[in-house]
């Protein structure tokens, strides 16, 4: 049982509504559920490889919707703390907060407008048992969200190492070494190579980006599979 009740969230959105939650997990959501008719979906990070997105349903005939997600960097300094103490000192609820990762001037953090407005006025953070001076600015000019593209690809299986490869345009045998670097997610998941895949699914990996599987357009006379991909980088 999911987290997550995923086909009250499809029948509101195609009741004409659209339908926006907090940071998931992969796993907290039904994302075979989300393939239905008459809906659309779009899943928001910051990162390309975020582990921890905002789904938002809406009815088919929206041709978009906003993106709801915020990357704040936080500086501060000194950095002799991890991502595990700055999520307790942000106090953020979870629905609030998607990923944390270091950075090469502090620390970069998904959150909402909400999130943004809640941290508006703090000025200083507990952190390993100190009080530290911090500022919080948004990320401009990071390679977060760079853009995306609706491919077409042909591939003979739907086993994550081939799907995966042929959407980011890389050869199998460096994918599979991302694979197997513990670097690639399926719906937020660490996988392995063998690990199917199938439409609704989103694939995620360190320094490629994220790929949104739509759907399966059909065959082609030598047996393969045509499948429609949405790619982030």
């Amino acid at each position: 049982m999911t987290a997550v009740d995923t086909r009250a969230l499809v029948q509101q959105a195609r009741g004409g509504r659209v339908i926006r939650t907090g940071f998931l997990e992969g796993a907290d959501l039904d994302r075979r559920a989300l393939a239905a008719d008459g809906i659309r979906f779009a899943a928001h990070g910051g990162f390309p490889d975020a582990s921890r997105v905002i789904y938002t349903l809406y009815p088919e005939h929206i041709p978009s919707v906003d993106d709801p997600v915020k990357v704040l960097r936080l500086e501060v300094d000194e950095t002799d703390f991890d991502t595990d103490d700055l999520k307790v000192a942000l106090a953020l609820p979870a629905e609030l907060l998607g990923d944390v990762r270091e950075d090469r001037q502090g620390f970069l953090f998904a959150t909402t407008a909400k999130g943004v407005k809640q941290l508006e006025n703090v000025r200083q953070l507990v952190l390993q048992g100190r009080t530290r001076e911090v500022s919080f600015s948004p990320a401009e000019g990071q390679a977060l969200e760079r853009g995306s593209k609706t491919r077409s690809v042909v591939v003979p299986s739907l086993r994550l190492d081939v799907v995966g490869a042929k959407g980011f345009g890389v050869s199998r045998a460096y994918f599979q070494a991302g694979i197997e670097g513990k670097k690639v997610r399926v719906n937020g998941n660490v996988a392995s190579s063998s690990t199917p895949v199938k439409v609704g699914d989103t694939l995620s990996a360190e320094s490629l980006g994220r790929i949104e599987f739509k759907r399966i357009e059909g065959e082609t006379r030598r047996g393969n599979i045509k499948l429609e991909l949405e790619i982030h980088r």
